[in-house]
Parts: C-alpha cells; sequence; structure tokens
C-alpha cells in the first residue's frame, strides 16, 4: 500500500520525551506539576498577555472564556460563519445564540463591515476567528466592540505566532482562546489555553476550570465549575514545543514559499492571501479552486490515490443541520466550495512539496 503523505503530524523530539519522563519520575502526571505553570507563562509571555489559563482542549477553552464573561440564556454572540463547528458549539454550550457573519472577499476571516448589522439589544460578544492562520482586522472589530460595549473573545487556534501590525493575536480581545491538538502550530496532543490581561479574568478562570473550588478553602465550592485542566504531562510537551515554536513557524514559511513559487501561475488556482497589515502564519496551506478548469473534490480523491492527503475547507456553520435557518453567507459558501488544504507538516522537505505540487499540477493539466 502506497506511503500517504499527512495534512499535518507533529514534530516531537527528545525535548518532549524528556520532559514527560521527568514528569512521570516526578509522579505529577495529573493537574498539578511544575510544568503547568511554565507553560502557562511562556505561552502568555510569547503573545504578549499578563496571564495564561491551560485547559484541556481549546474548545473547552472557548467555553470557559464565555462562561466567565457571563454569556448565558438568550444571549447573542456574533461568529464568523466560515470556521471550525467549536466556535459555533462554545456559544451553544452556554444556551446563547451563535449569529453568523460572512468571510471578507480579500483575507477570508469575519468581515467587520457585516458586523453591525447583526447587533442586537441580545449581543454580549464577537467572537472573530484567524482563520487558517491569517489575522482578522482587529482595528475595526475593536471599534465596533467599544462603540456597543461588547466584549471580544479571540478564537486563535489556528494562528499561534500570526500578526496584526506587529501584535501577536491573542492580545486584542478580552479573552482569547487557543489550541494544541496534533495538528496545530505547536501541541500537547490535546490541549488549549486562554489568555487575558485581566486578573480579575484569569482568577475566575482558573476557578472555573477546577470545579468551582474556593483557592483558599480546599473542597469549598462558591460555583458549579467544570474540570477543564490540563495534565501536567501535557504541559510538559507543550512546554518544549513552545521552545521550538520560531523554528517551527519559520519553517512553515519556508514550506509556503515553495509551494506558492510552483503554484503562483497555475490557470485556476488562487493562493491565500495576505493583507499589508498581517503576518499570517502557514497552519494549513491553502489554495482556491477554480470550478471550471476542475473539481476541488476530484482533485482530493485524484490526490489521495497518488498517496497525498489533502482536506477540504471547513462547511460554513449556517449550512450544518445544528445552525441552519436558511441564511445565505456567498462568500463563505464560495471559499468553503473551492478550498482545499495540502500537506503543510514541518516535516516536509522542498522535494516532497515539489512532488505535491508537480502531482497537482499534472491532475488539473490532465
Amino acid at each position: 500500500m502506497k506511503k500517504i503523505i499527512p495534512v499535518s503530524e507533529p514534530s516531537l523530539g527528545e525535548e518532549e520525551l524528556n520532559n514527560v519522563i521527568e514528569a512521570i519520575k516526578s509522579s505529577w502526571i495529573s493537574s498539578i506539576g511544575r510544568f503547568i505553570p511554565e507553560f502557562e507563562q511562556g505561552f502568555a509571555e510569547y503573545c504578549g498577555t499578563k496571564y495564561g489559563i491551560a485547559t484541556s482542549n481549546g474548545t473547552t477553552a472557548l467555553h470557559l472564556a464565555l462562561v466567565t464573561l457571563g454569556i448565558g440564556a438568550g444571549d447573542e454572540v456574533i461568529v464568523p460563519t466560515l470556521t471550525f463547528v467549536a466556535t459555533a458549539n462554545a456559544v451553544a454550550y452556554c444556551n446563547a445564540r451563535p449569529v453568523f457573519v460572512d468571510s471578507h472577499p480579500d483575507y477570508w476571516c469575519m468581515d467587520p463591515a457585516k458586523i453591525e448589522e447583526k447587533i442586537t439589544k441580545k449581543t454580549k460578544a464577537i467572537l472573530p476567528v484567524h482563520l487558517y492562520g491569517h489575522p482578522c482586522d482587529m482595528d475595526k472589530i475593536m471599534r465596533i466592540a467599544r462603540t456597543h460595549s461588547l466584549y471580544v473573545i479571540e478564537d486563535a487556534a489556528e494562528a499561534h505566532g500570526a500578526e496584526y501590525k506587529g501584535k501577536k493575536v491573542g492580545s486584542f480581545g478580552d479573552i482569547s482562546c487557543f489550541s494544541f491538538y496534533g495538528n496545530k502550530i505547536i501541541t500537547t496532543g490535546e490541549g488549549g489555553m486562554c489568555l487575558t490581561n485581566d486578573p480579575k479574568l484569569a482568577d475566575k478562570m482558573k476557578g472555573l476550570r477546577d470545579h468551582g473550588m474556593n483557592p483558599h478553602k480546599r473542597y469549598w465550592h462558591d460555583y458549579i465549575g467544570y474540570n477543564y485542566r490540563i495534565t501536567n504531562m501535557q504541559a510538559a510537551v507543550g512546554v518544549a514545543q513552545l521552545g521550538k515554536m520560531d523554528a517551527f513557524l519559520l519553517k512553515r514559511a519556508r514550506i509556503k514559499g515553495w509551494y506558492d513559487s510552483l503554484l503562483q501561475d497555475i490557470k485556476g488556482i488562487t493562493l491565500q492571501p495576505e493583507m499589508p497589515w498581517a503576518k499570517s502564519i502557514c497552519w494549513m496551506y491553502c489554495l482556491l479552486l477554480d470550478n471550471k478548469f476542475i473539481n476541488r473534490d476530484n482533485l482530493m480523491k485524484a490526490l489521495r490515490e497518488e498517496g497525498i492527503d489533502t482536506r477540504p475547507f471547513f462547511y460554513p456553520l449556517h449550512v450544518l443541520p445544528p445552525y441552519a435557518r436558511g441564511e445565505k453567507h456567498p462568500v463563505s459558501e464560495k471559499l468553503a466550495s473551492q478550498g482545499i488544504n495540502l500537506p503543510s507538516s514541518v516535516n516536509l522537505d522542498r522535494p516532497t512539496v515539489k512532488k505535491i505540487a508537480d502531482t497537482v499540477i499534472r491532475i488539473m493539466k490532465s
């Protein structure tokens, strides 16, 4: 059977292994241990924020942020329709209503020009997603939020290290949320993080994350909380991965450059754009395919037969059964129907990228 080139795979080495061994030998393998605060502080500093609260995964980070800000039954939260379903699900977990906004045609994230028309008396927050590693236009989003006294929760699960006007994403909103799933820029296997500059929000998130337990009175629970804690072993991996973050980002930028140079002049292919105010990161290498030249799904099937794995773009949330209300968001619908992710792991070398690009070109021409 032909070996498959995966869309993504983690890069793990001796540093991660040594940290995990240390955690195991210390016997601190659950939610207490030295690696957890080290990971939290290190990642917060990297992103330019004061406080980090590690969680069991990116979805629980989103839910924790929403609950901490008091989002509840009857509230509305404005989210992009083109994103992974967890963004809307976390809102639904709060018995609140996700309100969908179409994508900007130039850079695919939430279109700020379409936010204000969605604001009602029930709106409590805006939840922008830095989609596929490209930052949102945070100045416009923050201006709208301040005008209407709304919270901003950044979903930066796909954009570790990306920058908006020279400032790291995750440092703009009241709270920001990251994922460390196995296909992210850095990974802890499963894991997430909330970042904030507000000490009161940080303390509240820490309590909610740990069953609502009073920090000064053990086994006294002031409110209903959750078990959203990360383990010391996961954080041990995260500490090692954090030390490699810049190297990972540099390699991914190089991979994107290799692809771009090979595919930029091919008819029917549109490369992922990058706005002048953005420093995007290559979480997944993205292409749009013009259906007049080739059907996206047919290309994916053909690439799979050649041993190359791919991913389609996310379905827009407004077409999924839990959220279907008969809405139309044409930009997101077009992007979703044409978008494809090619392999982008840091383990790729230039000959492999060339092989993938050449195979795409050959299939399109045939």
